[in-house]
């Protein structure tokens, strides 16, 4: 999935200076995720996940979160919520 980063004039953002983070996990304080895959770079941020990643999320709800961190290391959350998995259909 790729997020266009743009502040409130519709500018993108300048992300030169931040690394992304973000994990999906059954519930907040579960102890077993999964991390995107990130990439920043021109206003735009890129979350994936391999075909390996995925095929070992067992079907069902779960709580995912995106950050940004700054170069003093300050965590911004910039996506949050729920994420529903569902079995593969198609083969």
């Amino acid at each position: 999935m790729t997020i266009n980063l743009t502040d409130d004039n519709g500018d993108d953002v300048i992300v030169t200076d931040y690394e992304a983070r973000g994990q999906i996990r059954k519930h907040y304080a579960s102890t077993n995720s999964v991390s995107f895959t990130t990439a920043l770079a021109n206003g735009e941020l890129v979350l994936s996940l391999t075909a390996a990643q995925t095929a070992n999320i067992v079907a069902g709800r779960y709580v995912y979160d995106v950050e940004l961190i700054d170069d003093a290391n300050t965590v911004y959350r910039l996506l949050e919520g729920m994420v529903t998995i569902v079995p593969e259909v198609t083969r």
